[in-house]
């Protein structure tokens, strides 16, 4: 007699929600990683002054590479925007943020081949950009079949008809608001 453990596998339902929440996790760790290591001291430019002490000159990876910065508040964007959309435009949105991770994690790479820069932010930013590639595939490949926002927070249809007899209030914020422009009450009908 065998038993299936259904507990690592659990219902499709929140299997696909887990799903969705890695991805988005995925996405902002990462571009928030980047983001965060992008404006820390990469280096450090000493200059002597003759009899003077020598001057010192700080540089974050934002002042050296300041499009990988932009593209990591994109990637936090993109993250956000995941749970927002869905079908065809959470997977067309899963491919960019794979490229734009994929972008970021190129910046980290240049910052670290260049000579006279600290090797743990532009480390820390080819992390941040491969785990931001990582979650924007997992969408594209998978994020077509996730859940979507529920209908609250779609916009209605349009304003009430004349045979719409419902409240106000319940008619969307503008009626109700028209309605005590009138002296209404709008929560009565």
């Amino acid at each position: 007699m065998s038993t299936t453990d259904t507990t690592a596998t659990g219902p499709p339902a929140a299997r696909v929600r887990r799903e969705l929440a890695y991805a988005v996790l995925l996405c902002l760790a990462g571009a928030g990683l980047a983001a965060w290591a992008v404006t820390r001291s990469w280096s450090v430019e000493v200059t002597s002054r003759g009899a003077l002490p020598p001057g010192e000159r700080t540089r974050t990876g934002a002042e050296l590479l300041p499009w990988v910065s932009a593209l990591a508040y994109v990637g936090l964007a993109g993250g956000g925007a995941v749970l927002a959309t869905r079908g065809r435009l959470r997977r067309l949105l899963g491919v960019l943020l794979a490229g734009v991770g994929l972008a970021v994690a190129v910046g980290g790479g240049v910052g670290l081949t260049e000579a006279g820069v600290s090797r743990q932010w532009p480390a820390l930013v080819l992390a941040g950009g491969l785990a931001l590639a990582a979650g924007g595939a997992v969408t594209g490949w998978r994020g077509g079949g996730w859940p979507a926002m529920g209908a609250r927070y779609e916009r209605r249809a349009g304003p009430a008809g004349p045979g719409d007899d419902r409240p106000a209030v319940d008619r969307g914020t503008r009626d109700a608001w028209d309605a005590l422009d009138r002296g209404e009450d709008p929560t009565v009908s």
